[in-house]
């Protein structure tokens, strides 16, 4: 049975991050200290030796080029975030203060969460699951939160309804097993980065 260990990496933090603002695909930068973050963050073994791949958005590969950037980085458009649609750039606190009852029946759909324009985490699970399914080889992806999140409802059967069955440390990697067909399973989370405070 195939079993090809990964690793995943949240950007480090931007602007819209600190603002509490949906980003989605569109292409925020590092803030300065998102930068400096990822400057000091250093893998933890074997993951320090594997081969980098980044989502195309600038916050991640830059994360990814800047820690331990010695070892180049691919990208791969299957590792983007989440798109938010019409809902990028807003936080869900004035989602929830202008979108009413629509706002609320979208936030209770779980894995089927739509907004407009956007992408759905079921949608965004199977383009991770088609990702994991191509990896011949331990990698470590950068990558984004939502994105995560749905790898994580991969790897578990969760719905996206109430609490995860696991809390993320964004500041940590992830490793998981990539098997046949495009299953997940967790190896373990929320592993220290060396250089995070």
């Amino acid at each position: 049975m195939r079993a090809v260990p990964f690793a995943l990496l949240r950007h480090a933090p931007t602007a819209w991050n600190a603002d509490g603002r949906l980003q989605g695909l569109t292409d925020t930068c590092l803030s300065r200290e998102g930068e400096a973050a990822a400057r000091r963050w250093r893998l933890p073994a074997p993951a320090d030796g594997w081969k980098r791949v980044s989502s195309p958005l600038q916050r991640a590969r830059r994360t990814a080029e800047l820690v331990q950037p010695s070892l180049p980085v691919g990208i791969d458009s299957l590792l983007r975030e989440m798109s938010f649609g019409l809902w990028e750039g807003l936080t869900i606190q004035e989602l929830r203060a202008t979108g009413g009852e629509a706002f609320a029946t979208a936030e209770a759909a779980g894995l089927d969460f739509q907004p407009p324009g956007g992408e759905s985490p079921r949608a965004a699970m199977a383009r991770l699951s088609h990702w994991s399914s191509t990896l011949a080889e331990p990698v470590v992806a950068v990558s984004h939160k939502a994105a995560i999140r749905a790898l994580l409802a991969l790897a578990t059967g969760w719905n996206m309804l109430g609490r995860p069955p696991h809390k993320l440390d964004w500041r940590c990697l992830h490793f998981f097993v990539a098997h046949d067909e495009g299953c997940v399973t967790i190896d373990r989370l929320n592993v220290p980065l060396e250089g995070a405070p």
